[in-house]
């Protein structure tokens, strides 16, 4: 996605010879990324849909949701087996418990880290290409969409490799609580490294000093990606679901708190920086702001234990 939007943008401009004709694409710089990601994004849903198995084991038509709802007692009684009828143990599937019993300290323990973590990464991920964009003299690296582009599909490509050669050994060594801390931790070196970067860059331009400082900091970003990615705590929300039937209502917890942070991430964290490089204002405001989360995600971090076997009943 980086690569496609930083290299495929205003193409009637990069590529003259081939798009420069084209009037849609003038008035559209961003129509030619954007339909490549829809193409991928629709081939995914083609797969999924017709190559995923389905884990319920009864499908529940829409009318039936909608009949649960409102009419609850009349839906319950029509489920309900008939007193003559033989029912196998083995196929009565056990039900979910409702929300306000999946609220236990466990659960809530996993969404307060989803939250945290997602809050950061996402802070993060927004502020990275508008530090790198920004002029050196307000702070930033004053790099051009294609570079951005290439830096962050670098990033991608890096976190794939390590995740799978790296991960399982990793994890068998040290197990998921610590995995999970370690990567919440790289967030304070990561910071540290934005205005450190920008000073480089000041003093000496952007040289190899800058290009290696960037390059470990993208390296530090792949153990925050690797904790935060359904890997370290996905382990977690499995053994802290109350049982197996609630794992879907679970996860669906631990999914609105990240959604949550998604929203206040990126908004926050990008006005901070816009703030931060008006005249008159401090600087590093947003290193602070961003060291702050990072901060109180690690204090989140410690609540887990070390391996996701010692939640288990």
């Amino acid at each position: 996605r980086p690569l496609t939007g930083g290299s495929l943008s205003r193409p009637a401009n990069r590529f003259p010879d081939i798009f420069g004709q084209s009037e849609l694409l003038k008035t559209y710089p961003y129509l030619l990324p954007c339909s490549i990601s829809t193409i991928f994004v629709s081939i995914a849903w083609v797969v999924t849909y017709f190559r995923l198995k389905e884990t319920v084991s009864r499908r529940t038509s829409l009318w039936e949701l909608i009949e649960g709802g409102f009419f609850r007692q009349s839906y319950a009684k029509s489920c309900q087996p008939s007193s003559n009828v033989l029912v196998n143990p083995e196929e009565v599937q056990p039900k979910p418990l409702p929300l306000r019993a999946l609220l236990t300290p466990k659960v809530l323990t996993i969404a307060a880290n989803y939250a945290t973590t997602g809050l950061f990464h996402m802070a993060f991920t927004s502020v990275l290409p508008v530090f790198h964009a920004t002029p050196i003299e307000l702070g930033g690296l004053s790099l051009d969409p294609p570079r951005i582009g290439t830096i962050l599909a670098a990033q991608g490509a890096a976190h794939g490799i390590f995740q799978v050669v790296f991960y399982a050994r990793l994890h068998d060594r040290f197990g998921a609580g610590p995995i999970h801390t370690t990567g919440v931790s790289s967030g304070i070196p990561i910071v540290i490294l934005f205005p450190v970067i920008n000073a480089l860059a000041r003093a000496h331009g952007i040289g190899l000093a800058v290009w290696l400082c960037v390059a470990i900091q993208l390296a530090l970003t792949i153990s925050l990606i690797m904790c935060y990615q359904n890997m370290a705590s996905a382990l977690f929300i499995r053994v802290a679901a109350p049982k197996r039937a609630s794992l879907g209502a679970t996860n669906g917890i631990t999914q609105m708190f990240l959604a949550g942070a998604w929203i206040i991430g990126p908004a926050s964290v990008v006005s901070v920086f816009s703030y931060s490089t008006q005249e008159g204002h401090d600087a590093w405001l947003v290193y602070y702001f961003l060291i702050a989360i990072a901060f109180f995600a690690i204090g989140v971090s410690l609540l887990i234990p070390r391996d996701p076997s010692l939640w288990e009943d």
